[in-house]
């Protein structure tokens, strides 16, 4: 059972699982908001544009009280919130019934704060296209939850809002990848579907004490299939060559590349004709195997890691949140700025302290049940022999 240190209640804000739980959370909102401004620039632009990454910046066509910079986080964050908030709410493991009678009204009928926009609104109409489609299939077309992401463009709009999954089976990569499979079949398909469980899985094993980068990426391959599994293989191969990100970057674009399931030009070259973006046994998403290498070239160092990440490029919001919410969840809030909590807090208008506490008392209480029900099991099968 995940524990508590010493002296400290489940309730204790000092708790080394609540240090864990909030260094997961930050850690993917801090990662999100660093690499937003630059998301889909690629390399050079984002170093004639900033330099290097390795703090918040500005947006990206200067200075704005509104849109992506200066710490305010993406969709990324605002989902990872909407999960967390059902966990907590709900105070058991998810089914794909619960999450997509719980999430379309979230998304989609309660306003809240989106700092991009500088406005409270409807979270749907902040999100991108593939993640309005829990709206349109869960709702307007009444499917059933189980087959809700069939035909969706697959992409990384589960896996990357798939860290609470790994939070509530902390220490348990083999069922976070299994709930996650089963609830994200409401959202996504195929091998966006896989990447989000590999997510929720590589989260969970973070939480186990004595976890690594290796142990990490081990879950990672081991559970993986086909060609999310390949990917992995072949990114963190290749970032074991490397122990900066500044010479990292290419390396690990080269090595997705052939596995990737989007255009190279990922933001202008959609509806190409082509199979991109859709169901295939031998693809993957780039950000969960890219988030992986970075933090094997970091060594699991949280700043290295999601610097690496942002100066990417691409989709590096996604893949700097998911790198970071790994990384926090592996070593804890105390390897986070505090400086860097405080601005996200302030830049969104948000506390996310509330919900680490949530989501730390709803594993301890899960994996409380998990063990009783355990005992009676065990004294079942004793009376039967």
């Amino acid at each position: 059972m995940v524990g508590t240190e010493e002296g400290t209640g489940v309730d204790g804000q000092e708790s080394l699982l609540f240090k864990k739980v909030r260094g997961c959370l930050y850690g993917g909102a801090i990662g999100d908001a660093m690499g937003a401004p630059a998301e889909w620039k690629m390399p050079p632009e984002i170093r004639e544009r900033y330099g290097e990454i390795v703090d918040f910046v500005e947006p990206w066509d200067g200075p704005s009280e509104i849109g992506k910079g200066d710490g305010r986080y993406t969709d990324d964050t605002h989902m990872t919130r909407v999960l967390g908030e059902i966990y907590a709410s709900e105070g058991r493991h998810l089914d794909p019934f619960v999450f997509a009678e719980r999430i379309v009204p979230l998304i989609a009928d309660e306003p809240r704060w989106l700092a991009e926009r500088g406005q409270e609104m409807p979270l749907v109409d902040r999100l991108f296209y593939p993640e309005k489609w829990l709206l349109m299939r869960l709702r307007l077309a009444n499917a059933d939850p189980r087959l809700g992401g069939v035909g969706n463009m697959v992409n990384c709009g589960a896996a990357m809002y798939a860290a609470p999954v790994g939070i509530a089976n902390a220490c348990d990569p083999v069922n976070a990848y299994r709930e996650a499979v089963e609830i994200f079949s409401a959202h996504q398909w195929s091998y966006g579907l896989e990447a989000a469980a590999v997510m929720a899985a590589c989260v969970a094993e973070a939480f186990k004490p004595g976890a690594t980068v290796d142990s990490v990426i081990g879950v990672a391959v081991d559970l993986a299939k086909e060609g999310t599994k390949e990917a992995i293989a072949a990114v963190t191969y290749e970032a074991r060559w490397h122990d900066d990100w500044r010479d990292a970057i290419q390396a690990l674009r080269d090595a997705i590349r052939p596995f990737d399931g989007s255009a190279e030009d990922g933001v202008r070259d959609r509806g190409n004709k082509t199979d991109d973006w859709g169901p295939s046994r031998r693809k993957s998403i780039e950000e969960v195997p890219v988030a992986l290498g970075f933090l094997l070239v970091a060594k699991g160092d949280f700043e290295q890691a999601i610097c690496g990440a942002a100066n990417y490029g691409r989709d590096n919001d996604s893949i700097a949140g998911m790198a970071g919410a790994i990384a926090g969840a592996l070593h804890g809030d105390g390897v986070i700025r505090p400086e860097w909590i405080a601005k996200v807090n302030t830049a969104n208008r948000v506390d996310l302290d509330p919900l680490a506490r949530d989501l730390t008392d709803l594993a301890v209480n899960l994996q409380r049940k998990q063990f009783a029900a355990a005992q009676e099991r065990q004294e079942a099968f004793r009376a039967l022999a």
